[in-house]
């Protein structure tokens, strides 16, 4: 049969559908990764999941099964006595595809044969999608991306509206689709909803250095839901938005936010998904602020407090970016304490690749943040900094829920407070998370 009801959905598993997305993806180091695995399960020790569940099944190789049984069972002599890959195995491997991967690339670190599971596991969450599966609040994020701007809603509309408060509350200029502009700022619909003041902080910092920016109406959701639930199409529509917005402009250069993924998506996806080269640099926020710094654009009064530095996966281990957010903090945090492991072999917060959306993946996701308050814990240090609105989602659910005491916070909030002869005021507290922003007068 091509395929049998989904009980979750009540929809049809087309398994054929699935068979055909990976089969068009068994380009040669794909089928090297299959047939490279020695077994040895190095990557179980790397994993986070493992890690606090102890469960074979999230060992990170026994996620290449699907595309290997769809590949062998179509090559010969395979074939010839090859088991077919199952809307059973499909339903099996659901939850371990979507729920306990964060594409955080770990694994592949410490992996002898340097393969990249996150990779399979983005190719193989596209073939179950085609198949009519997928956990349904990330396949709505995605939805609501392509139909409303945002994963959270934000609509143009509504993107308008939060910043003309934001610039009446904080009294910043943050410039809405200016004709030309050298840089475009894109925002995460995470930040402009539970962690407004991150824009605040950034417009206070591009303007004390004199950069020439805007937002634009047209491409300015940085998150790109598609990309993590495995619907190319709607990935494909963001990045477009994206480009089209910057071209429109003029940018020479896109900055993304504190959002680990969207840089990923778009600096080292998003000319493949467009089918033609970027024409702009894309710079995560924490590489822009570097360059301010070594232009002498970036002065700030020394931060005291004692503070360690979490690392976002898709920034330092799968970014190459992991240098720039420690170059910030030379000088500046005085008391700063790196945390074991650090840098490229950190420990993922846990909601990365689409986790954090993910509601029946709460519970194993809180346990993996007992791996960061033990490494926080061990430093000593106040607070924990970051430059990903996702890890600081999932980090500060995780310590509403285990009533953890450890003190989380942006990197550029951070900054944009530090900044010598800046003169900007506090502002007032934003209004609570989710709520309708009121019309600036």
């Amino acid at each position: 049969m091509n395929g049998t009801t989904n009980a979750a959905t009540g929809g049809t598993i087309d398994v054929k559908a699935a068979v055909r997305t990976f089969l068009a993806h068994t380009e040669e180091h794909l089928v090297s990764y299959l047939e490279g695995c020695v077994h040895c399960g190095a990557c179980a020790e790397a994993c986070h999941f493992h890690q606090v569940s102890g469960d074979p099944r999230h060992t990170p190789a026994y996620k290449l099964f699907p595309l290997a049984k769809a590949i062998r069972a179509q090559k010969f002599p395979l074939s010839l006595i090859a088991p077919r890959l199952t809307a059973e195995d499909l339903r099996e491997w659901e939850e371990l595809l979507f729920d306990t991967c964060t594409l955080c690339g770990r694994c592949t670190t410490i992996c002898p044969m340097g393969i990249d599971i996150a990779s399979i596991v983005g190719i193989a969450r596209q073939a179950f999608v085609k198949a009519g599966l997928g956990p349904a609040d990330l396949l709505a994020a995605a939805d609501n991306s392509r139909d409303l701007g945002s994963p959270l809603g934000v609509t143009a509309e509504k993107l308008r509206e939060r910043i003309e408060w934001l610039a009446d509350e904080y009294e910043v200029d943050i410039h809405l689709d200016k004709p030309q502009a050298d840089v475009l700022l894109t925002v995460s619909s995470i930040e402009m909803m539970k962690y407004p003041t991150s824009l605040v902080a950034i417009a206070r910092i591009l303007n004390y250095a004199g950069t020439d920016w805007t937002l634009s109406s047209k491409g300015y959701e940085a998150t790109n839901f598609g990309y993590l639930a495995g619907k190319t199409d709607v990935a494909r529509l963001m990045i477009a938005r994206i480009v089209a917005a910057a071209e429109a402009v003029g940018a020479k250069t896109v900055i993304i936010p504190e959002c680990g993924h969207a840089y990923g998506a778009l600096r080292w996806s998003g000319a493949n998904l467009i089918g033609r080269p970027l024409p702009f640099a894309v710079l995560h926020i924490s590489e822009y602020l570097a360059e301010l710094k070594r232009k002498g654009k970036l002065r700030l009064k020394p931060f005291d407090e004692p503070v360690t530095y979490h690392d976002p996966c898709q920034i330092s281990r799968r970014g190459g970016a992991s240098g720039e957010a420690r170059f910030l903090l030379e000088d500046f945090a005085k008391d700063f304490r790196e945390m074991t492991p650090s840098g490229d072999v950190n420990w993922c917060c846990g909601g990365g690749g689409g986790v954090q959306a993910i509601g029946r993946a709460a519970a194993l996701r809180h346990k993996v943040f007992k791996i960061k308050m033990d490494q926080v814990e061990k430093t000593g240090a106040k607070m924990m900094l970051s430059s990903c609105s996702n890890c600081r989602l999932t980090l500060d659910e995780s310590r509403l829920h285990w009533k953890w005491e450890g003190g989380l916070g942006s990197l550029v909030e951070v900054i944009a407070d530090h900044l010598i002869e800046d003169g900007a005021p506090a502002g007032r507290d934003a209004p609570a998370a989710g709520s309708t922003a009121p019309r600036a007068s």
